[in-house]
């Protein structure tokens, strides 16, 4: 078989199976068999094909076509132009969660103190969030945690290999567990917690009810469990005219203000839209 012939094959296989993008996904598959960059595939077209390397892709196309995640597949996922290592153990993050980022970078530029600001992110996963922040600011004392320790492992590998597994601490726990309440050492809190309600799981897409950790996605009865854990929390945790900031859900704004307001201790939240036009990411002032 040759690499055209492979990928015609692919290509109509998981055209047969719905799934969508069906010559682009079978691409990128059989670059990855190839150890080719996708712009390679072109160069070699008529070239056979080595057992192994025709064995893989066809299993690699079988997986797909039964709708494992194509990023679990190829081991990776990009996310603020890196490269994060992703398998079963982590949710593959999603290009919105990259406004989370964002604003996490203009607060923190905005920090008045000489000093290093302290930052915590809770859920961290593959550590897409905790490594994109320390990428872009050199300043930064990081510390995320999780609860899951194979998701630590993950995130532990791609902070190595982005080169700043230095810079972030890592700790398993259950979102402020690891920490005393009385210091109040953080300047910045921020999160992508679970926010689909568990009512709604069985109506996600296969490649996510079916593959990725449940844990990273179930948010409680409304999905609204973790964010009334983290905002009622978090003062303990701010110095004042700290900042916590979180992802939320679509619709999830009014909800999740209000859980804000019932505090006493947050100024007025504030709402920003992504480029959906979706309020998507939410952040208070500690008081």
């Amino acid at each position: 078989m040759t690499v055209l012939e492979a990928l015609n094959w692919g290509t109509h296989y998981l055209r047969d199976h719905q799934v969508q993008n069906p010559r682009l996904q079978a691409e990128l598959l059989l670059a990855c068999c190839m150890d080719l960059k996708r712009e390679g595939l072109y160069l070699c077209f008529h070239q056979p094909m080595g057992k192994e390397e025709e064995e893989k892709f066809k299993s690699l196309i079988l997986r797909r076509a039964s709708r494992e995640p194509l990023q679990y597949l190829l081991g990776y996922q990009e996310f603020w132009s890196i490269p994060f290592k992703v398998d079963s153990r982590v949710l593959i993050p999603r290009p919105e969660t990259e406004h989370l980022v964002e604003e996490g970078i203009s607060i923190l530029s905005k920090n008045p103190s000489e000093r290093s600001p302290v930052v915590l992110e809770l859920g961290t996963g593959c550590g897409a969030i905790a490594i994109s922040l320390a990428r872009e600011l050199k300043n930064l004392t990081l510390i995320a945690t999780d609860l899951s320790k194979e998701a630590i492992e993950v995130a532990k590998e791609n902070a190595r290999d982005s080169g700043v597994m230095d810079r972030i601490l890592f700790l398993v726990g259950d979102l402020f567990e690891p920490f005393s309440p009385f210091k109040k050492p953080f300047d910045l809190i921020l999160s992508n917690p679970p926010y689909i309600k568990n009512s709604e799981i069985d109506r996600l897409a296969r490649e996510i009810k079916d593959y990725e950790p449940l844990m990273a996605l179930k948010g409680g009865e409304d999905g609204l469990h973790f964010y009334r854990r983290i905002i009622s929390e978090a003062p303990h945790y701010l110095k004042e005219g700290g900042w916590l900031l979180l992802e939320m859900g679509e619709g999830q704004g009014e909800r999740v203000s209000e859980l804000f307001e019932s505090t006493g201790k947050f100024k007025s939240p504030i709402l920003l839209k992504d480029l959906a036009g979706i309020e998507r990411v939410i952040k208070a002032q500690r008081l």
